[in-house]
């Protein structure tokens, strides 16, 4: 296919869901069907070529805090270079500018400098961290329920920037093992195409935020990743005692906005580069 032939980006529906998870296996990330499920459902899911799409993005739109996350920007290895990843990103900002909302990503180091000259700014440095489940689980923090989401909602908002209500509740219900409340701190997770993926982990400080990531993690069979916040020094000394190693780098940028949406501050661990 010739740069010239290269159709133009569209709304894509459930219907191309085998090509979106084929991208996304290729380019060796760890989202599952559930994942894609989630953004077709809760967002907007865009690509070019259709139901085999050569190039996909989302939007998960957060709009009671007033911006939306762009995530799932793939483009397929043999069409790379041509600036498809460029159109993807330009058409959902174009989607976000029509409807008022602040876009922000979670990017890699090479994402972020396609980023920063379009005007994003950083707002909070994380790193993946990746390792071995298993371990006893510490006394305090207790498996979350149905009943226990109001209460989940509230402190991952505050937390966050916006309520979102409904992606917990995915959460919860796919992963019920994952999920501990304890005091004013909660820990979710779910089961990715290679490995769990914990988070969000909202806590206080790192002091409560310990237990809740032990007690989760306690219950992962296999490997387990984690977006963790720099700062999260406590933390990321229990994630290498515990044989963690940093995979990668991230960068939560904002087009325009140089300050934080929520109280970062509780945000130990985010839900993933996808989902914010």
């Amino acid at each position: 296919m010739a740069p010239t032939e290269v159709p133009p980006v569209a709304a894509l529906g459930p219907s191309a869901m085998a090509g979106c998870l084929a991208l996304s296996r290729e380019a060796g990330w760890n989202q599952a069907e559930a994942d894609w499920r989630l953004f077709f459902g809760q967002g907007t899911v865009f690509g070019i070529g259709g139901e085999r799409p050569v190039a996909t993005g989302a939007i998960l739109p957060y709009r009671e805090g007033g911006f939306a996350w762009i995530g799932m920007v793939l483009v397929t290895a043999s069409m790379r270079g041509r600036g498809l990843g460029t159109r993807i990103l330009r058409h959902g900002l174009a989607l976000l500018a029509e409807a008022g909302l602040h876009p922000v990503l979670d990017a890699t180091p090479a994402g972020a400098r396609i980023y920063r000259p379009l005007g994003f700014v950083e707002q909070l440095g994380l790193t993946r961290w990746r390792g071995p489940g298993g371990g006893e689980a510490p006394p305090g923090p207790r498996p979350a329920a149905a009943e226990d989401l109001p209460r989940l909602a509230a402190l991952d908002g505050a937390a966050f920037g916006a309520p979102r209500p409904a992606l917990l509740r995915e959460l919860l219900e796919r992963a019920p093992s994952l999920a501990f409340v304890a005091g004013d701190g909660l820990v979710l997770g779910r089961d990715g195409d290679r490995a769990t993926q914990l988070g969000p982990l909202v806590a206080p400080d790192e002091a409560a935020a310990l237990p809740l990531l032990q007690a989760a993690l306690s219950r992962v069979r296999g490997e387990a990743i984690i977006d963790l916040a720099d700062r999260c020094t406590i933390l990321a000394g229990a994630l290498r005692a515990r044989g963690f190693a940093p995979e990668r780098p991230y960068t939560r940028m904002a087009l325009g906005h140089a300050t934080p949406f929520g109280d970062p501050s509780r945000l130990m661990a985010v839900a993933g580069p996808e989902l914010g």
